[in-house]
């Protein structure tokens, strides 16, 4: 479910499973690469566009031709739900292995290519993307060792490079080109993290966008090969013992059927010794003796302890602490329960500092002594507000980075939690990034907004001085569009938020081509960031909406919670709400506007298009959970559960997932919107029989002339670590497809 693997903009401490479960949430384009936790180092992208002129207009094709759709065969399989029979006709779909199904992909994509191969503007639209796409990128750098490292691309290389040097002044040199782990580009960096003293490397590689991952070691000066290169690690931060090792997490690799598809359930921790092979390696937690379906390590900052969160689903966690000092030292419980989430972000001695929603849903953050660190010995340090907490630290601080209607405000304070500053932001917006070593003097983060490429920005801690450190080398005027925040009145009158971008000086005749983005989902919350895919839209005069819906966590627990479970019809009707005020107020038309969204947020577009069909013109729904009868029988789906409950759970919850589950609500002959499902065949967390199954089902019901097609990428995944070319021909799909089927045409722009 992330494009990357780990959210991007404000994300909420949930202790190390925010690391397990990765959502994809793109906002129509890429905006930032990773945002990883101080194990993994920092890797930031700034996104911009060049300026442009106005050209010829290419109509589009008044005579488009589809194939017949591919005969999807349907069998006669039926499953009994507390006395409910339910038709499950295209199960044979779930087998990703079988022939029969690769020739169904095969067949599918073929029928959707010679669709979008005769919109006459698609050349067009890609080629402007690529002209967009191209200029020099480059990521927050952070110190190991005797060297700075940073992320940077030339412009349209597949995957970004690892570059460092000695110091500011110091000569550049590149020191891991993911570029060339594969011909193709499908293979990607997908996590880095170095020992305390910088000598030591281990990074993650990704094949075809696949969760399964394998970890490199390097020394870091010569850039030789250290020890064993571990495989099958899925779910995984990678935190370093000294110079002798690093913890890791993993499933046992599934021995029958799809390694891609099969239920993976008992997470583990494994210690590997650089001396010895992984199959000699340690099991530190987890296992049958314990079994927990998310486990994660992280050490403190001096490496003296050792902690553990474990968790049976996407929200709430255990926590236990360990101290490396004493040899003898066992595990202590600091939290028994997975109620609500908790995570330990630092510790002075033997003082811990924690982050918690214990009886604050809005998060705060406590002191405790190691020793006897349960919840009833805990000290506020930063109480709980009105606004959304999420801590880090940096140079003997704390930041306290707020969501406040989703977007940031951020607190500096002492270790004492005295109130230092509030740092001035350079406008409304997201920023991230405010994390450093204890020793460290200075920090780098990064702003953007809808209209903003993110800029780095070079941060002293103990002035509160933030100057520009890098920013995009691009001629785009973003004070010639401008973002409004608005609060639009769901069904059952609660306020929700949404922030429409758009060119300044557009009519609200309602005649503008819009895109009505939204999640609302586990916990996630929506930030403003900038997207180069969105300036194909807005240079066209077109609206970008982004609804921050029930279910997020833009608002905290009790926002979160109201979108979970039997409450899930509260997301659905909050981004029908948001389209209705799009509608009412002018900025667009139901024959206007499209919908999006990836994983949870293909759940929503499935679910509204399903409800509401004439309401929208086009639908995109990504990589989604689209089978909510069976979502929890593949990968690490059971651990959703939180948020949506399951077919097994009892005859209520049945009912109400049945209602609305988006493959089994498609009803026969009704015209549903223009449709391009999208998915990729090495998607092992959102497995891609979801969209096979939606997919065939619309076909064999939708009636009427727009078009229902299923896009299929091959070698790739979920969306995170897809290369440069790979993003550019997706997002030239949708714009193209879009823009077709609203009948708008495509003003050439170089």
């Amino acid at each position: 479910m992330n494009c990357e693997s780990i959210p991007s903009g404000s994300e909420r401490p949930v202790g190390l499973v925010s690391l397990l479960f990765t959502l994809h949430f793109v906002s129509c384009g890429v905006t930032k690469l990773l945002i990883m936790n101080k194990s993994l180092g920092i890797i930031l992208l700034a996104v911009g566009f060049t300026a442009c002129q106005q050209q010829k207009v290419i109509e589009s094709n008044k005579k488009m031709e589809i194939k017949t759709y591919p005969r999807s065969e349907k069998t006669a399989q039926k499953d009994e739900y507390f006395g409910t029979e339910v038709e499950d006709p295209y199960r044979w779909l779930e087998d990703d292995l079988a022939e029969n199904t690769k020739k169904w992909v095969t067949a599918q994509n073929e029928v959707t290519n010679d669709y979008l191969n005769q919109i006459p503007f698609r050349e067009s639209i890609r080629k402007r993307l690529e002209s967009l796409w191209n200029y020099e990128k480059e990521g927050a750098p952070f110190k190991e060792g005797d060297y700075i490292y940073y992320s940077k691309n030339d412009g349209l290389q597949n995957q970004f490079v690892i570059y460092r040097k000695k110091g500011e002044d110091g000569k550049e040199e590149v020191f891991l080109d993911p570029n060339k782990f594969s011909e193709d580009g499908t293979t990607s960096l997908a996590g880095l993290s170095f020992s305390k003293d910088g000598s030591l490397v281990a990074y993650q590689i990704s094949e075809g966008g696949s969760d399964w991952r394998k970890v490199i070691v390097l020394n870091a000066e010569d850039k030789t090969v250290v020890g064993d290169t571990l495989i099958d690690v899925k779910f995984s931060g990678l935190a370093w013992r000294g110079n002798e090792g690093f913890y890791y997490s993993s499933y046992d690799k599934p021995k029958e059927g799809s390694a891609l598809s099969a239920m993976t359930d008992q997470h583990k921790l494994y210690f590997h010794n650089l001396k010895e092979s992984q199959s000699s390696d340690e099991l530190i937690f987890g296992g049958k003796e314990l079994p927990r379906r998310y486990i994660g390590a992280g050490l403190t900052d001096d490496e003296r302890f050792l902690v553990i969160s474990a968790a049976n689903a996407t929200s709430g966690n255990e926590l236990y602490i360990k101290d490396l000092a004493d040899p003898n030292a066992k595990f202590i419980t600091v939290v028994d329960n997975m109620e609500k989430n908790h995570s330990i972000i630092d510790n002075q001695g033997d003082k811990l500092f924690i982050y918690t929603e214990l009886h604050a849903p809005n998060g705060k953050l406590v002191t405790v002594d190691f020793k006897n660190p349960q919840a009833g010995n805990w000290v506020d340090l930063i109480k709980e507000t009105e606004q959304v907490l999420s801590p880090s630290t940096g140079g003997g601080k704390i930041f306290a980075n707020y969501l406040k209607d989703a977007t940031s405000l951020v607190k500096q304070y002492d270790k004492d939690g005295n109130l230092e500053r509030e740092i001035e932001l350079p406008g409304v917006g997201s920023a991230s990034g405010f994390g450093a070593k204890d020793e460290d003097s200075t920090l780098y983060y990064s702003f953007t907004n809808y209209v903003n490429p993110g800029t780095i920005y070079k941060y002293e801690i103990s002035t509160g001085k933030s100057e520009v450190y890098k920013k995009p080398k691009i001629n785009f005027d973003p004070t010639q569009y401008e973002s409004k925040q608005v609060f639009y009145t769901s069904a059952d009158g609660t306020k929700v938020p949404m922030i429409i971008t758009y060119k300044k000086g557009i009519t609200l005749d309602g005649t503008n081509p819009t895109m009505l983005y939204g999640y609302g989902g586990f916990n996630i919350s929506l930030t403003p960031s900038f997207s180069i895919s969105n300036v194909i839209l807005l240079e066209q005069g077109g609206v970008y909406a982004v609804a921050n819906l029930r279910g997020g966590g833009e608002y905290g627990e009790s926002w979160h919670v109201a979108g979970t479970k039997l409450q899930k019809q509260n997301v659905f009707d909050d981004f029908i709400a948001a389209a209705e005020y799009l509608i009412s107020e002018k900025y667009t038309s139901a024959d206007k506007l499209a919908i999006a969204g990836g994983s949870n947020g293909g759940l929503l577009v499935g679910a509204t298009m399903t409800q509401r069909p004439e309401l929208f013109k086009v639908a995109f729904p990504a990589v989604g959970v689209l089978d909510m009868l069976r979502y929890h029988k593949f990968t690490a789906g059971a651990g959703w559960a939180f948020d949506y409950g399951t077919s097994d759970d009892n005859k209520e919850m049945f009912e109400y997932l049945h209602k609305y589950s988006p493959y089994h609500a498609l009803k026969k002959d009704i015209a549903y919107p223009a449709t391009m499902v999208t998915t990729a065949d090495h998607d092992d967390r959102v497995v891609p029989a979801h969209s096979f199954k939606f997919a065939a089902r619309l076909q064999e019901y939708h009636k009427g002339d727009n078009p229902v097609l299923i896009r299929i990428d091959t070698k790739a995944g979920h969306g995170a670590g897809k290369s440069t070319e790979m993003v550019i021909a997706e997002q030239t799909d949708k714009w193209s497809f879009m823009f077709q089927n609203m009948g708008l045409g495509y003003r050439e722009i170089k």
